[in-house]
């Protein structure tokens, strides 16, 4: 393990920071308390928009700044935008179209709403949950502007992963485009990744990136575990995202994110 000191800590939060039911552990905020005692910043990095991440910031008693949206939108903890890099109108269109051949269910985020063609959906409770939003109704995406993320849904995985494949290579650099859960591929505009939204947080905060840590579950953490001092992946995560970390937790259901800051934050226990 490196000698460098963590100064900042920054958690993905959904299948990381919080359980399967979108609850926090008290272990969890039990840990990020410990974190502020010995002086380390911690916040949060997720695909969720700004309105999912302000309760869990209140609850963290965290100060900001956060990365909604993978990292594209940087925000205080009041909810006050900082910064929001949002899709080429036609990298949108374009991701749209091919959405839409696929026949794969669509969200988009836009204007700080959620916009869905049905209110149904086995996604959509816990989406309600970690949007902290109800969904805008709309009949098609046609005149949509200022579009922070699209999303592409499909229970059928391995197809939602050739179609990130076939939506990759067709819109290029003009977006970043990765699953954020199995069920969703995320398609944001290029700086919207982890990677890019780890180093602004980490300018934000002041702290140069070898001293920030990173914790998360799914490919898209992959770019902050590339440019962050320590990265650390659950203990559910696919062979893929824990191959590519320092060190790895135990799961989201078995407080992993409270046992990494003491095993490879604090160090107050020696790593099993």
């Amino acid at each position: 393990m490196s000698g460098t000191p963590i100064k900042l800590f920054v958690s993905d939060v959904d299948g990381t920071l919080v359980r399967h039911d979108k609850s926090l552990a008290p272990a969890t905020v039990d840990a990020f308390a410990r974190l502020r005692a010995a002086g380390v910043q911690a916040t949060l990095i997720s695909a969720r928009p700004p309105s999912g991440m302000l309760a869990l910031a209140r609850a963290l008693d965290i100060q900001g700044p956060l990365g909604a949206f993978n990292g594209g939108t940087i925000l205080r903890a009041d909810g006050t935008i900082e910064s929001a890099q949002r899709l080429d109108p036609a990298a949108a269109r374009a991701a749209l179209a091919l959405l839409e051949q696929a026949g794969v269910e669509i969200w988009l985020f836009a204007h700080g709403l959620w916009y869905a063609r049905s209110a149904e959906g086995i996604r959509v409770p816990h989406e309600r949950l970690a949007a902290d939003l109800e969904p805008t109704l709309v009949s098609d995406f046609d005149g949509l502007d200022q579009v922070d993320k699209i999303v592409g849904l499909s229970e059928d995985f391995a197809a939602l992963e050739r179609l990130e494949a076939v939506v990759s290579q067709a819109v290029g650099p003009a977006a970043t485009i990765a699953r954020s859960q199995p069920y969703f591929l995320d398609i944001t505009a290029p700086a919207a990744n982890k990677g890019d939204g780890v180093a602004a947080i980490a300018r934000a905060a002041g702290v140069p990136l070898p001293q920030v840590a990173v914790i998360g579950d799914m490919p898209n953490d992959l770019p902050m575990f590339a440019r962050a001092g320590l990265s650390i992946a659950m203990g559910q995560a696919p062979e893929a995202v824990r191959a590519a970390a320092g060190f790895v937790t135990s799961s989201n259901e078995e407080d992993g994110v409270a046992a990494a800051i003491d095993r490879f934050v604090l160090r107050v226990e020696a790593p099993a």
